[in-house]
Parts: C-alpha cells; sequence; structure tokens
C-alpha cells in the first residue's frame, strides 16, 4: 500500500470532501480517503498494482479538486 496526503485549496464544505471522498472510492485500488474541510488536505491511500498516482491525481484534475 501506498499513502499521500495531499493540500487542496479550493475544498470548502462537506460538499467538497464528500464528492473527493466518492470519487476516489469508486477507483478500483484505493483504499483509504479521508478529505478535510479545515486543512484543505486529502489523504489517499492505494495499491500501486491496481492504479497510479497519474490516475487519481487525473481524476482529481477532472472532478475539478485539482492537488496544489
Amino acid at each position: 500500500m501506498t499513502n499521500k496526503t495531499i493540500k487542496v485549496s479550493n475544498i470548502n464544505c462537506g460538499h467538497c470532501t464528500g464528492t473527493i471522498e466518492r470519487e476516489l472510492a469508486d477507483l478500483e485500488g484505493i483504499t483509504s480517503v479521508k478529505a478535510d474541510v479545515d486543512t484543505k488536505t486529502v489523504a489517499i491511500e492505494w495499491n500501486e498494482s491496481s492504479v497510479t498516482w497519474a490516475q487519481i491525481t487525473d481524476l482529481l484534475n477532472e472532478i475539478g479538486f485539482p492537488a496544489d
């Protein structure tokens, strides 16, 4: 398992965190996602044999929450 916590400055509310968590959780290989509105961070854990970091960041960009 690999994990990373990233800053996403345009997290502004619970809806934002819910969208990020729901969309990333739908990617095969994601084992854990926790977005935090107060710190504007997203903690992600994934299995590198199933999903790449590039796929994760591409999805974040697609849904409007790119990493800083």
